[in-house]
């Protein structure tokens, strides 16, 4: 069996929509990083995201006992393309139609310049699939981003771009899904320490 321990990155307080756009997470709570920490297996491949956010969040969770694997683009965010950057509201008055079917009809829709759902989807999965197929008995601590671990829990949970969605995945939160064979369990989705 293969444990992801699925970490949300560390705070933004960015205003705007952010997707591959490579903007610094808060990592100064540090009472809260060991508190995540100590709910991570203590030997564990340790991955992330190549966005900054996503890899310096990675490095502060480290412990001996891991192995830190590359960064990947793999794993990066959902690619808002010509949206990223900006506001909701200002999202909402450029492409109204377009912006709200993204999200209440998430899957073959796409954002200008950027990616859909499932485009997303399948980028996560073939990573997953062959991290799986490598690492059949490991734990591995995947820090990543909002729709990256929703794409997991869709996955998992065998449920629809909009259920997935309905998911709330805070900051320095753990997700935890066991993958074995052909299927999926759940044991957490965004634990807080």
């Amino acid at each position: 069996m293969t444990t992801w321990h699925w970490i949300r990155h560390g705070p933004t307080h960015e205003k705007t929509f952010v997707g591959w756009r490579d903007v610094p997470a808060d990592l100064s709570d540090g009472a809260q990083i060991a508190r995540l920490c100590a709910l991570l297996p203590e030997r564990a491949l340790l991955l992330s995201s190549d966005l900054i956010r996503a890899s310096a969040t990675a490095d502060a969770l480290a412990l001996p006992g891991h192995r830190r694997l590359p960064s990947t683009k793999a794993l990066r965010e959902l690619h808002f393309g010509r949206w990223d950057g900006l506001h909701f509201a200002e999202v909402a008055r450029r492409d109204p139609e377009l912006s709200r079917a993204y999200w209440e009809t998430p899957g073959d829709i796409i954002a200008p310049d950027g990616e859909s759902w499932n485009q997303t989807a399948a980028r996560v999965n073939a990573f997953v699939d062959e991290m799986n197929r490598a690492h059949p008995a490991g734990e591995i601590i995947a820090v990543a981003h909002f729709g990256v671990i929703l794409t997991q829990i869709q996955r998992a949970l065998a449920t629809s771009p909009q259920e997935a969605m309905a998911h709330r995945i805070d900051n320095l939160s753990l997700t935890r899904l066991h993958h074995e064979e052909d299927s999926w369990r759940v044991e957490r989705i965004n634990h807080r320490a």
